[in-house]
């Protein structure tokens, strides 16, 4: 049952982090306008069972008024709203106040600050921390988001008696980090990646939407164009195994979807999501419909 609503306000974002999954950057493009948020927020009101509204990106504090129109209206229809922020107007505590009291009088439910290397290095005194800070001190409900770089240690097969390597850090192997990350690390047989480990296909319950029309059952997956369909009536109808892409993962993972489409390959990768996304731009110029934007694929 979908019961979330994930806004990428835009995919602009004033950091190029190396882990980003959509590649957002200074440069990206795809900014919703009002108009278009109003719409989607009409017909999450129609599907009935959704409960909250994120606003997300790229950075969406970088389209401050917008963001907080948005909010205001999403509150106003009884929804639940949650934002997620790298925090990079935080110059000083009292800055981050001055930032966050707004969204303390709108009443959201949640805010989540990417708080890492990836965004900060090793910076102590970061903006994250300070904004984090401040929003305890506003009495908003906060919460860091900390992705470690991808780091090999050994967990023990206990049916076999043996270490086998572990790839921890929490970074997806989507978008940007497929191009940054990958170099190093361990690597298992194609035949073995037979699921989504992280996305439920058939009953999805969250979506990310992007001011394209693109409605992600995961970044780059698209259910179908929500400009054409309304999104009540896309999620209404939204049948896996009819979906060319979502069919083959749902019942087989990427190795399904590599021999669906006799897509030539590699024969070994970090984890599912790594032979996934690689499929995926394998077969972008066939599915242009549901495997966009060609951004969140490095191609724009």
């Amino acid at each position: 049952m979908l019961t979330g609503i994930h806004f990428l306000l835009t995919y602009m974002c004033n950091l190029e982090c190396d882990h980003c999954f959509v590649y957002s950057g200074p440069n990206a493009k795809g900014t919703f306008t009002l108009s278009q948020i109003r719409k989607v927020l009409d017909e999450a009101t129609k599907i009935g069972t959704i409960k909250w509204i994120y606003f997300e990106g790229g950075e969406p504090f970088l389209f401050y008024p917008l963001m907080l129109e948005g909010i205001k209206i999403a509150r106003s229809m009884g929804f639940n709203v949650g934002v997620v922020t790298n925090a990079y107007y935080a110059i000083s505590e009292e800055d981050a106040e001055l930032w966050l009291s707004p969204l303390c009088k709108l009443e959201i439910s949640g805010l989540s600050i990417s708080d890492d290397s990836f965004h900060y290095e090793e910076e102590k005194n970061n903006p994250a921390k300070r904004t984090l800070d401040a929003a305890k001190k506003l009495g908003l409900s906060v919460n860091s988001i900390c992705i470690e770089r991808p780091a090999v240690g050994t967990d023990i097969d206990k049916e076999q008696d043996k270490g086998v390597p572990v790839i921890g850090g929490g970074a997806m192997f989507r978008g940007r980090a497929v191009e940054k990350l990958i170099e190093g690390l361990p690597q298992r047989r194609w035949e073995e990646f037979t699921e989504c480990p992280y996305e439920d296909l058939k009953e999805p319950e969250r979506v990310h939407l992007d001011a394209y029309s693109n409605v992600h059952l995961c970044q780059g997956l698209s259910m179908s164009n929500m400009w054409e369909n309304p999104l009540s009536i896309l999620v209404r109808n939204y049948n896996a195994d009819s979906h060319p892409i979502c069919g083959p993962l749902a019942k087989g993972g990427p190795a399904r979807l590599a021999k669906e489409y006799d897509v030539e390959h590699e024969d070994k990768y970090v984890d599912a999501c790594h032979f996934c996304y690689l499929l995926r731009l394998a077969l972008i110029d066939r599915f242009p419909q549901y495997l966009a934007p060609r951004q969140v694929y490095g191609l724009e």
